[in-house]
């Protein structure tokens, strides 16, 4: 193997270069020290990689093929190296991570604040933001998307789990208007409704047919924090679709209960993106794979 890469580096210095002399000089060898092992390379290849006159060079057509590859090839070895590298060197520096903002609050900080006791040399500004970020003009390392992606082909994508959802009310509104048990018999209740860009979330559900089917809501209240929509659901304002991390605990209290669980209202999947390198940071690498581990036992249902 190392016979047959011989030369390659020294070959693809002087295409670059322009010229014998030019690539010498770059390398640090002298001109006929880089013109003889061009000439090794192609005796080994038995084919003539350069066109050479007195005053100029140029590639052959199988010298022109034969670049590109080892272009391609180099450019591989490099990302291998510098692969093993971050693997080795102890996560440092900054790291800068958007979530959305009750789910980075309550699920994303406690799992990425105990890094900073494992590696002493890491930093994070962890910024909360129910708004798409666009990583690379804003400068963020990393961001949590729960729900579809956009095809992006600049990004690279990792899924963290599913967000499971249920629709809930309070006891006081169900006594009043009756606990629908199917889509049909939803359509007549108030909802309150995540909004957010002006557009409304879409509650879809497994009906006991087992089709998924798409929720008509009375729409009495709009709103763009979940909090907000907890505590308006607790009041007794009407139906709530929220993901199960948020609404458990209160309907172990009894302040809410459950009209539809995880089993029947379709969720959403939970993606880590960040731009799309030929390897990641030790100190991206290392929030992924916390958030990876962590994040579906928090999730539940």
């Amino acid at each position: 193997m190392s016979d047959r890469l011989n030369g390659v580096v020294t070959f693809v210095h002087a295409v670059e270069a322009g010229s014998f002399a030019l690539a010498a000089e770059r390398m640090h060898l002298s001109r006929s020290a880089v013109g003889k092992t061009i000439a090794r390379l192609e005796q080994r290849l038995g084919v003539r990689l350069f066109q050479r006159t007195t005053r100029r060079q140029s590639l052959t057509d199988a010298g022109h093929a034969y670049y590109e590859r080892c272009v391609r090839a180099l450019a591989e070895l490099d990302a291998g190296a510098a692969m093993l590298d971050a693997g080795q060197r102890e996560p440092s520096g900054r790291l800068r991570v958007s979530a959305p903002v009750l789910f980075g609050r309550q699920c994303v900080a406690p799992l990425l604040t105990p890094l900073l006791h494992a590696w002493p040399r890491l930093g994070i500004d962890l910024s909360f933001n129910d708004r798409p970020v666009d990583l690379v003009a804003e400068g963020f390392d990393l961001a949590i998307r729960i729900g579809p992606l956009a095809d992006t082909p600049n990004l690279a994508a990792r899924r963290l789990g599913s967000q499971h959802m249920a629709i809930c009310a309070a006891p006081a509104y169900l006594a009043e208007r009756g606990t629908p048990a199917s889509v049909a018999q939803m359509a007549g209740h108030a909802g309150i409704v995540y909004s957010h860009g002006g557009r409304d979330s879409v509650w879809r559900v497994r009906d006991g047919d087992g089709l998924v089917r798409e929720v008509e809501r009375n729409i009495r209240l709009r709103l763009d924090d979940l909090q907000a929509i907890v505590d308006a659901a607790v009041a007794g304002a009407g139906l709530a679709w929220l993901p199960c991390w948020l609404v458990t605990p209160y309907v172990q209290r009894g302040e809410l209960v459950l009209v539809m669980d995880a089993e029947r209202v379709v969720g959403h999947d939970i993606h880590a993106i960040w731009p799309a390198t030929p390897y990641l940071p030790p100190r991206t690498r290392v929030a992924i794979d916390a958030l990876a581990a962590g994040l579906p036992a928090q999730l539940g249902k």
